[in-house]
């Protein structure tokens, strides 16, 4: 099955760009089905019923029905390598 992974920052374009290119890449050295979206924050709510994971890069306070990964560390590089191996573990469920 394909996985949904939603992208988010406040925006839709600034930070969630980074975050998007490298999931991208990771799910494709990794060879896992999956559909990457980069959204605004405030789109959330319209993927609640078709995303399998959300990655942001921003605070969200509304609990979801899919794990929720927060992405700062692709900005700062501080416990890059943690993020990713939990964005891995997730997809590969």
């Amino acid at each position: 099955m394909k996985k949904r992974v939603l992208v988010a920052c406040g925006t839709g374009i600034a930070t969630s760009t980074i975050v998007n290119e490298a999931i991208e890449t990771m799910i494709k050295e990794n060879k896992i089905e999956a559909e990457v979206l980069q959204i605004k924050v405030s789109d959330i709510p319209s993927y609640v019923d078709s995303a399998h994971l959300l990655v942001t890069t921003t605070i969200v306070k509304t609990e979801y029905p899919f794990p929720v990964i927060n992405a700062r560390s692709f900005l700062t590089g501080i416990g890059l390598e943690e993020t990713k191996q939990e964005i891995l573990d997730e997809l590969k469920k």
